[in-house]
């Protein structure tokens, strides 16, 4: 099956692209240490421990589903403004000074002085020569497949925070059981977040499990 232009030059980012992907699984981390950090050691039971497990699940389900669809919300916007771009190219047609223009504007603040007009003319150009642009965006099952992948993402991260409940008689030891687990985690997310942006990778995974530990005492100081 063939794809329209502005599909091919608009793909959905990776699943697993290092910012989204990376901050989405420390959200779905931090939502379930929302939980069993609440676990109290001295009256912690079985049924309490079987409510934290459902409710920490259950709470990383709903935010799966909601960052799924906001994905695809994302990426149709995405998809609609280059639409637009490209339709907006087209239709001043003989005015090269005003593609240009378009085309300036929908970079980012860095890129323009980075591109001389030469280099506008050409992309205009080529944007004009399409055989063909459709009415709209749309969205097709890759990006189902991906959204998928965001839901699976953020909802197996609950897994690794809880599982040594499931396990474990001692709540004391599975609760710093989990509390390791999480650390590393963090710190693995900050790691990958710092390689991608060029900077200290083994600061940055530091960095992330003080912030993270930060973030869960003030979510439990504020009632979460």
């Amino acid at each position: 099956m063939s794809q329209d232009p502005v599909s091919a030059n608009s793909d959905r980012e990776p699943v697993l692209d290092p910012v989204d992907r990376v901050s989405e699984l420390i959200f779905g981390l931090l939502m379930a240490l929302s939980f069993t950090g609440a676990i109290s050691v001295a009256e912690a039971g079985h049924t309490e421990i079987r409510e934290m497990f459902i409710a920490a699940i259950g709470c990383n389900l709903a935010w799966g589903l909601v960052d799924a669809v906001m994905y695809l919300v994302r990426t149709a916007t995405a998809r609609g403004k280059s639409l637009s771009l490209v339709h907006g190219v087209r239709a001043a047609g003989t005015d090269p000074t005003t593609g240009r223009g378009l085309i300036e504007q929908s970079l980012t603040r860095v890129i323009p002085g980075l591109v001389s007009p030469e280099e506008l003319e050409a992309v205009r150009k080529r944007i004009v020569a399409l055989p063909s642009v459709p009415s709209r965006a749309t969205l097709g099952w890759n990006d189902a497949l991906a959204a998928l992948g965001v839901f699976l993402l953020v909802v197996l991260s609950t897994f690794p925070v809880v599982i040594p409940f499931a396990v474990m008689d001692d709540v004391a030891t599975a609760k710093n059981l989990s509390r390791i687990i999480a650390l590393a985690m963090l710190f693995f997310g900050g790691f990958a977040l710092g390689h991608y942006a060029g900077y200290g990778s083994w600061r940055a995974g530091i960095k992330m499990a003080v912030l993270g530990t930060l973030l869960v005492g003030a979510i439990h100081a504020l009632g979460g």
